[in-house]
C-alpha cells in the first residue's frame, strides 16, 4: 500500500468501490481535436492525511496540501488560464457541478459552464423568489418548454435528445438545463453560467462535448499507454502520465496538420476524474 494515492474509493471507470489510484485531468477540446493538458493525482481522505510515514515511502512531497477533486480541477484550470490557454467553457460531470468554490471560481475568471448536477439539486425560479428542487422544475415544465437538438456527433452520428432550459437566479446569465432521453425519458441536469447572453443551442453544444474526455482517455490508454504502468512513487507517475500525454497531444496536432481544412470553433475545457487499479 505504499503507491501514491491508493486507497479503496470508488472509482467511475469501475462502477464500485476498490483498491485504486484516482487523477484529475484537464482536457483542452475544440473543433480541431482535443487532448489531456493537465494532470493531479488525488490523494483522500482519511487514509493520506494522517500518515506522514506512508508520504514519505510514496513520495509525496510536504508541500503538497490534500483537498478536493473540484479544488484540484480549479487549481490546473486557473494555471491554464493563466499561461495563456483561451477558452470561454468549461463543462464536467455531478463531481464537479455540484461544488460551489469550483462554480465561483469560474465566474470570477470570466469562464462560462455546464455543469451536470444531481436531481435533487435546489435552484432558485421566480426571479430568485422560488426555491425548488431540479427534477420538480423538469415536471413543472410544458410541452412548449422542449426542444430536440443534436448534442454532437457520436459513434452513431448525431446524438439528439430534447432539451428545456429555466432562468434560475436574477439575470439572464444563469440556468438549469435539462436533458431528457427521448426513447427513456431519463432525465439530466446542469447549472449553467455565461458572462453573456447566449442560445440554448449554445448551451446544449457546450454540454455535449463531455464525451470528448472519454475520447481523450480511450485514445490515451490505447495509442500512448497512459494506463500501462507499475510504477508508486508520486515522481515516477506523474513523469510516466506527463510522457503519456504529450504523446497523446503531438497524435492531436498531427492529425490537426493533416486536415486539408480548419474550422476554429469556441474551445472548451474539461476536467474529469480518471482511475486505475493497483
Amino acid at each position: 500500500m505504499c503507491s501514491a494515492g491508493v486507497q479503496r474509493q470508488y472509482t467511475g471507470t469501475a462502477g464500485l468501490i476498490e483498491n485504486s489510484q484516482v487523477g484529475v485531468f484537464l482536457a483542452y477540446a475544440s473543433s480541431r481535436g482535443r487532448a489531456l493538458i493537465d494532470h493531479r493525482l488525488y490523494l483522500p481522505e482519511p487514509t493520506w492525511s494522517r500518515d506522514s510515514e506512508r508520504h514519505r515511502k510514496a513520495g509525496v512531497p510536504e508541500d503538497v496540501v490534500l483537498t478536493t477533486k473540484p479544488h484540484l480541477a480549479l487549481q490546473m484550470i486557473e494555471q491554464a488560464l493563466d499561461a495563456g490557454v483561451s477558452t470561454s467553457w468549461v463543462t464536467g460531470d455531478e463531481a464537479y457541478g455540484q461544488d460551489p468554490g469550483l462554480r465561483a471560481g469560474l465566474e470570477a475568471r470570466g469562464v462560462g459552464y455546464v455543469l451536470a448536477v444531481s436531481c435533487a439539486t435546489r435552484v432558485r425560479i421566480n426571479q430568485g423568489r422560488t426555491a425548488i428542487r431540479a427534477d420538480e422544475a423538469a415536471f413543472r415544465l410544458p410541452a412548449s418548454a422542449w426542444h430536440r437538438q443534436s448534442a454532437g456527433s457520436g459513434a452513431k452520428g448525431p446524438r439528439y435528445y430534447d432539451w428545456a432550459w429555466v432562468h434560475i437566479g436574477t439575470d439572464e446569465h444563469r440556468h438549469l438545463l435539462i436533458r431528457r432521453n427521448p426513447t427513456t425519458g431519463e432525465l439530466a441536469f446542469h447549472l449553467c453560467w455565461s458572462p453573456r447572453i447566449v442560445p440554448l443551442s449554445e448551451l446544449v453544444r457546450v454540454a455535449g462535448t463531455r464525451w470528448c474526455i472519454e475520447e481523450c482517455f480511450q485514445a490515451a490508454k490505447g495509442q500512448v499507454g497512459l494506463d500501462r504502468y507499475q510504477v508508486r512513487n508520486w515522481t515516477a507517475w506523474h513523469r510516466h502520465v506527463t510522457l503519456a500525454m504529450l504523446a497523446l497531444a503531438f497524435l492531436a496536432a498531427a492529425v490537426d496538420d493533416a486536415r486539408p481544412t480548419r474550422d476554429v470553433r469556441i474551445r472548451t475545457a474539461r476536467p474529469q476524474a480518471e482511475t486505475r487499479s493497483t
